[in-house]
């Protein structure tokens, strides 16, 4: 196996493969510094100010002479200022579909969607009925008549930090409106309870709005202030799912096209592989994935800056490129207002992992989203309307983008992770996949799938097709670690934005 790796013949830093030591010969250059795994050195003389390209493209800027050999790190680059030529719609070239049908064993809804899961959720419309919407779904789940269905894959309590102290009428309510209602039409519910206490700003009337919540009328509501406290909202509410679970019980798993599956995309706890293996392999099997008819969603808005002009130019019209423009000098206002930095990302984690700058990790973070044209972008929890590869805004924090994503939609959640990132998000399954197989061997009860070996030979064309033949699989019911952990009680994290009053 090679020592190191050049991405790019533009580039001029290479890639360490296994942690180098000074004197090592890596293809033709001479290491004069410890250089971990996954970390980049200089393959020529830099000089200070000269760019520094790591996949053919610029992610910073040398602060310092650095000789060739070298360990490029936070040390000697920072952030560059250059101009980036977005091509609006230049480079859009629609994929060949696929020459097979393939389907999943997934939940038929009746408004034409499939879930890849099938729970009962008690919705919370402010924080102050969280502890309440925990309480119902354990006196629910201790019941008879609960653990009698066999169809129902558990109740799950969804409790946030806001719901009041906020305006009720701005963008951050407009967005936390929207989470709440699309968690409460997400495909992988069976049924939904809204608690709420009574008095909060954002008023269960105006969540549930004029029409059917559901398509299947399987939803009630309740407020603790009505009905009398605590126990009497319990009981209440038990009572409810009792009612609900009966419908619930009633979908079985039938086999649906995989046009119907929605692949929400993450990256965390990103490293100096990410961006070589697991996230390439996914925009494999995303574009394997829209070739049949599917969709994927790339977010985190805040970890494509820097990038976004390789998802510009695959926009399907210059309007969609304009739309992802826009939300960039949204980001670039917000974080400015707010005394934050666009450069503030990557994290620690990500540095000792052996990235740099927000340029670097936006690189490799695009990757993800394959070769499909991108055909629109949405909003955080905006639903997503349209079929093949698409962008939803969101923070970089991936519990909140996550969140956003399953409120827009997704029934599938997957998520690479070079550090070892640890979460579930029910109720959606999440795959995570190691990027390298040193933390894929330390982590492997966490881990669904290792890219790692790509490092080793394998292919990102097979990887990708393995980790697509993995999304049918657990669309179809196979358990991931995740799930198996018990994770997903904790991770719903709506988009806060605005003064908390």
């Amino acid at each position: 196996m090679p020592i190191s790796i050049r991405l790019n013949p533009d580039d001029n830093v290479d890639i360490a493969l296994t942690d180098l030591l000074p004197g090592a010969d890596a293809l033709g250059v001479v290491v004069t510094d410890r250089v971990a795994r996954g970390h980049k050195l200089a393959n020529r003389a830099i000089q200070t100010g000269e760019n520094i390209r790591r996949y053919g493209q610029i992610i910073g800027a040398a602060t310092q002479d650095i000789a060739a050999g070298a360990h490029v790190h936070v040390h000697n680059i920072a952030m560059s200022d250059h101009a980036q030529d977005y091509a609006f719609a230049s480079e859009a070239k629609p994929l060949p579909p696929a020459t097979e049908d393939r389907t999943f064993q997934g939940f038929r809804r009746p408004d034409g969607r499939a879930g890849t899961r099938n729970y009962l959720g008690v919705l919370t419309s402010v924080n102050c009925s969280g502890s309440v919407a925990r309480f119902i779904a354990e006196e629910a789940e201790k019941t008879d008549w609960f653990k009698a269905l066999g169809n129902v894959d558990g109740i799950v309590p969804i409790a946030h930090a806001s719901g009041c102290g906020m305006s009720g009428s701005d963008e951050g309510y407009a967005t936390l409106m929207r989470t709440l209602q699309g968690y409460a039409q997400n495909p992988n519910f069976g049924g939904i309870l809204l608690v709420g206490l009574g008095c909060e700003v954002l008023q269960i009337p105006d969540l549930v709005g004029k029409g059917r919540m559901r398509a299947d009328n399987n939803f009630r509501h309740m407020t603790i202030q009505q009905l009398g406290g605590t126990r009497k909202t319990v009981k209440r509410g038990v009572e409810a799912l009792r009612e609900m679970a009966g419908i619930a019980n009633a979908y079985t798993r039938e086999p649906i096209p995989v046009s119907e599956l929605v692949i929400g995309m993450q990256c965390g706890g990103s490293d100096g592989y990410s961006g070589i293996t697991a996230n390439p392999a996914l925009g494999v099997a995303s574009d394997l994935l829209v070739q049949h008819g599917g969709t994927t969603v790339l977010s985190e808005t805040s970890e494509i800056y820097g990038a976004e002009h390789l998802l510009t130019r695959r926009a399907a019209s210059v309007e969609v490129g304009e739309k992802l423009i826009a939300r960039i000098r949204w980001w670039e206002d917000y974080t400015a207002r707010n005394k934050g930095e666009m450069n503030n990302n990557p994290s620690p984690g990500n540095k000792r992992g052996g990235l740099t700058t927000i340029l670097e990790k936006s690189l490799g973070a695009v990757a993800k989203g394959g070769s499909a044209p991108m055909e629109d972008v949405y909003l955080f929890a905006e639903p997503i309307t349209k079929k093949g590869f698409v962008f939803m805004d969101s923070p970089g924090y991936d519990p909140c983008s996550v969140t956003g994503q399953i409120a827009s939609g997704a029934n599938l959640i997957v998520f690479t992770t070079g550090r070892g990132s640890v979460s579930g998000y029910k109720p959606v399954p999440c795959i995570k996949v190691a990027t390298n197989s040193e933390m894929f061997r330390h982590m492997e009860e966490d881990m669904d799938l290792n890219t790692g070996d790509i490092i080793e030979g394998v292919t990102l064309e097979a990887k990708g097709r393995e980790m697509f033949e993995l999304f049918i699989k657990v669309a179809s019911g196979e358990v991931t670690k995740s799930e198996a952990l018990g994770f997903g009680g904790a991770e719903f994290v709506p988009w806060q934005i605005g003064a908390v009053m």
